[in-house]
């Protein structure tokens, strides 16, 4: 297998991981995380259960793509000291995906044992799943990083890049921390409906409701302010990093938020179907995943000499056409 061959693999794999991350959004948006009992790895206490309701099937049905997944993580693992030489950063990049993918196989599995599921609406259980969130994020990251060093891009540095190289890691920051209280009002969402967008306001203002609902207004907020910082950083990572495929990533983080706004504003109105609950957070791991990978562009160890180097040549055209 040539590397590029792999960088190939390694993007129908994180396309399985997302997939495998909103089926198990949709395991908690229908209540069904206690499909199978307080068992794990085993289904109410069977391998395979039989005559199971749709709630199990749904909870089977994650399980089995969650160890699926797991597998083909530890593959591409083995495949990354098959390809590349000793002490390659795909190397590197391909452990840190096996000990993230492990730790999501743990916090899963504690979610089911500590009965964190289904009705609870314990701070646990939020913590828990914030947790469960930011692990998401970092196996989708390394996972993404790691093809995109697969198919030669250089690695990031921080030290001598400006401006981005303070704007960029707090705008991958702020999605971190946007996902979190998006993560959250879900929760709220799912735990405690509204009937109407007006209840739903009482809700969130109400001194005596529970903290994951009062805790859910202020992810509006913080989707506002966190796209115009996102967008800003795009916009000046297209012109500071003017290479094109720091510009093709720029336009697809601008496009996503876009998107992201709009679909919040619908799930808003439409008062959270799961529907639009799963195209949220599919939105919001893509923004995150385009973020992720702007940044590793703009910041690669040659993006100043390009930048210089290309200002150059426009310079050298624009004398040459006088």
């Amino acid at each position: 297998m040539s590397e590029r061959s792999y960088a190939r693999w390694t993007w129908a794999l994180l396309a399985f991981l997302l997939a495998v991350v909103v089926w198990g959004a949709f395991v908690r948006a229908t209540g069904s995380g206690a499909g199978c009992g307080a068992h794990w790895p085993v289904c109410n206490g069977e391998l395979v259960p039989r005559a199971p309701a749709l709630e199990t099937i749904i909870e089977f049905t994650h399980r089995v793509s969650s160890g699926v997944v797991t597998a083909a993580v530890l593959g591409w693992a083995v495949l990354a000291f098959v390809v590349f030489p000793r002490g390659h950063r795909v190397r590197r990049g391909a452990l840190l995906g096996v000990v993230a993918i492990l730790i999501e196989a743990g916090i899963g599995a504690a979610l089911v044992l500590f009965h964190l599921v289904d009705r609870n609406d314990s701070p646990e259980r939020a913590v828990v799943m914030c947790a469960h969130l930011v692990n998401t994020f970092f196996l989708l990251a390394v996972v993404a990083v790691s093809g995109a060093w697969a198919a030669g891009t250089r690695p990031a540095r921080l030290r001598g890049q400006g401006a981005l190289g303070v704007l960029l890691p707090l705008a991958l920051g702020a999605l971190v921390v946007l996902g979190l209280s998006g993560g959250i009002a879900a929760l709220g969402d799912t735990l405690f409906p509204a009937r109407s967008l007006a209840e739903g306001f009482r809700q969130d203002l109400s001194p005596t409701a529970n903290l994951l609902v009062r805790l859910r207004v202020l992810h509006p907020v913080l989707a506002v302010l966190t796209a115009l910082g996102v967008l800003v950083t795009a916009v000046l990572a297209s012109l500071l990093r003017p290479a094109p495929g720091v510009r093709r990533n720029a336009l697809w983080v601008a496009g996503l938020v876009v998107l992201q706004l709009v679909a919040g504003l619908v799930n808003l109105v439409l008062l959270a179907p799961v529907a639009m609950q799963l195209l949220h957070l599919l939105l919001a791991d893509l923004l995150w995943l385009a973020a992720v990978l702007l940044g590793v562009r703009a910041l690669a160890e040659d993006a100043p000499h390009l930048v210089a180097a290309t200002v150059s040549t426009t310079r050298a055209a624009s004398v040459r056409a006088r």
